[in-house]
């Protein structure tokens, strides 16, 4: 087994407690962390990253969405459901097309420092 391999854990009973209580000052309460894990997994799906995507490029409807990923009108607007819901994206009617785009900068953020992540 290579040094990669190996499991790494700490085989000492040494507490730091400078360093413990430092970083303490700065955690968030424990639903802060249930919550982001909540917005992480609605990313966890392809389909949705590629809808949002997409959506970062402009505002667009349910059928080109549906044309451009190449998905059914029912199963985009399903995943658009979970992302509006999520607060992800939101929409506007104008008479029988409802059209989508992101809800705010901070899913472009995400988005893209995402990318940036997988591109290193």
């Amino acid at each position: 087994m290579s040094e990669q391999e190996k499991p790494l854990f700490c085989d000492c009973d040494v507490i730091h407690e400078d360093v413990v209580n430092r970083v303490r000052e700065k955690m968030y309460e424990k639903e802060q962390y249930i919550d982001l894990a909540a917005l992480f997994k609605i990313f966890a799906d392809g389909t949705r990253v590629q809808l949002l995507h997409a959506l970062e490029q402009g505002e667009m409807c349910v059928c080109d969405l549906a044309v451009l990923i190449g998905a059914t009108k029912s199963a985009v607007s399903h995943q658009l459901k979970t992302l509006r819901m999520s607060n992800l994206v939101k929409f506007r009617k104008e008479a029988q097309t409802v059209f989508y785009s992101l809800a705010d900068s901070h899913v472009e953020d995400i988005l893209n420092k995402g990318f940036e992540h997988i591109w290193e």
